[in-house]
């Protein structure tokens, strides 16, 4: 079924729409949330949130890539889980070795100036990231957006781990570097 069927659905709060969804975009989110959480049962609770989730967002929201707004939406839970969640129990999953990776780049609080300096942090790490390229921008989104391990990085891309590993270390030094710049840090 194609995504503006199943937005259609959404809109109509037909049940079908859940389901299609599910069909279409169960594998991808679960890979984001596989990657993030690592835990099964989380992954499930994360996918059943999900597309509660694009229900009740649907409308007034109009995705207008279903899988980018899915994705953004599983992405959101899992992190907001992570940050619950009491990591000297279970130990550290691939998200908290991401948080130490870039903890330099993240803000913490939820005032409104925390906010929009996150904002335009987002708008300048973009920037940068269209300024590197394109095969260190995608290894990049993999590494921090999917939260992707460095083996499947270094398989995906034909890469040693070893060079992986150095790619990211080389390109956050330089987004380190381009934000002291900009005095973004």
């Amino acid at each position: 079924m194609e995504d503006k069927q199943i937005v259609e659905l959404f809109l109509e709060k037909n049940e079908r729409a859940i389901s299609e969804s599910e069909k279409k975009y169960g594998r991808f989110c679960g890979s984001i949330a596989s990657n993030i959480l690592g835990d099964k049962e989380d992954v499930k609770e994360v996918l059943n949130d999900t597309f509660l989730g694009a229900w009740n967002s649907i409308p007034p929201n109009i995705p207008e890539k279903l899988a980018s707004f899915l994705g953004k939406i599983t992405r959101n839970l899992c992190l907001n889980r992570v940050r619950s969640r009491n990591t000297a129990k279970r130990g550290k999953s691939e998200a908290d070795i991401i948080f130490d990776e870039v903890s330099d780049f993240i803000c913490s609080g939820n005032d409104v100036e925390n906010e929009i300096e996150a904002k335009e942090l987002s708008s300048f790490i973009t920037e940068f990231l269209f300024s590197v390229s394109e095969t260190e921008r995608n290894i990049f989104v993999c590494r921090y957006w999917y939260f992707d391990s460095i083996d499947v990085i270094a398989k995906t891309y034909g890469f040693s781990k070893s060079k992986v590993k150095s790619m990211l270390f080389r390109i956050r030094k330089k987004l380190h570097n381009e934000l002291k710049k900009e005095n973004l840090l």
